[in-house]
């Protein structure tokens, strides 16, 4: 039942009764109009693990399933997170990357997001989830919906092979730095399989050794020379790897900023952020998000949204 990291606002609901969260979400849905108040009192504050007893615990009582009704009563935004926090996190990871791909044109955010931040683990579990549902691999259809070298970075995060021991072999990263250099900046043109090669395979400790070897090697920053090396999707996921190595609190928080930032939201960007990591390293990505910009996520929220969705956001949140 324990959340699923330890620094989540959301954590482990005490008191927990299954029976009395589904008589409040019944009472909730009864008559004209839904209490929306009632339905984030109750889903907001549980974690994962504890929404899934009260989904066992409704479709026991009512007969029906809990996602489906409060699909019909709810609408827009507040739905979208509503239905987002009742799944299993590489289940919502799976239906995010089902959706990106949906129709015509693909949501590139969120398929650099999720495949460029999960763990060898959780992509396994995504795949395996994936594959059960649409009968297809996730190889498959990321492959049916992007092209070129953007394709080929993307099904190298999606085969979960990163090297996750913590070994730094010094005499490699000196090579890796200096082959991504001559494969970059020191050339005419640039030789991206070297990137890949580098950035999706080897293990974080040692990408870290290799950024600063590249810097001394270059006299720049590798996310500098990305910048000026690569455009569009391919750099946006290239960056986000590089990001998401070096500090993955912090690349939450600027995708959160940047979702929120100037005029319009991209909700998408926002739900799918805070739904996600509400219970992962929502505390850390408050923390960076307050260093980088002087300003609170929780003020940001609540300046940039309205109405039930704000309210909600704002208790996946946690305080200011």
């Amino acid at each position: 039942m324990a959340a699923i990291g330890n620094r989540g606002t959301v954590t482990e609901a005490a008191g927990f009764d299954p029976d009395a969260d589904v008589q409040a979400l019944r009472g909730a849905m009864k008559g004209t109009g839904t209490d929306e108040a009632a339905v984030i009192q109750v889903l907001a504050p549980r974690t994962i693990a504890q929404r899934q007893r009260i989904k066992e615990a409704y479709k026991q009582s009512v007969g029906k399933d809990l996602a489906d009704d409060l699909s019909s009563e709810l609408s827009g935004t507040f739905r979208s997170v509503v239905l987002g926090l009742l799944m299993l996190a590489p289940v919502y990871d799976a239906y995010e990357l089902e959706n990106a791909m949906k129709g015509a044109g693909t949501e590139e955010a969120a398929l650099i997001d999720i495949l460029a931040s999960r763990s060898n683990e959780e992509m396994k579990t995504i795949n395996a989830f994936y594959k059960k549902k649409h009968d297809q691999s996730l190889e498959d259809a990321v492959c049916g919906d992007t092209s070129g070298m953007f394709q080929r970075v993307l099904v190298s995060l999606l085969t979960a092979g990163r090297d996750e021991s913590d070994k730094v072999d010094e005499a490699q990263a000196v090579l890796d730095a200096k082959e991504i250099y001559e494969a970059g900046e020191a050339r005419w043109g640039t030789d991206e399989v070297k990137f890949l090669t580098v950035l999706c395979v080897r293990n974080r400790n040692h990408l870290l050794r290799v950024f600063e070897e590249y810097q001394k090697i270059s006299g720049r920053d590798i996310e500098d020379s990305i910048k000026r090396e690569m455009s569009g999707c391919l750099e946006d996921v290239f960056l986000a790897i590089v990001k998401c190595l070096r500090n993955k609190p912090a690349f939450f928080a600027e995708r959160l900023y940047k979702s929120m930032k100037g005029m319009g939201t991209t909700d998408t960007i926002l739900i799918r952020i805070m739904v996600a990591r509400a219970e992962i390293d929502m505390l850390d990505i408050k923390a960076q998000f307050l260093k980088m910009y002087g300003k609170t996520l929780h003020s940001f929220i609540k300046g940039d949204t309205s109405g039930d969705y704000r309210k909600i956001l704002l208790e996946l949140c946690g305080s200011e």
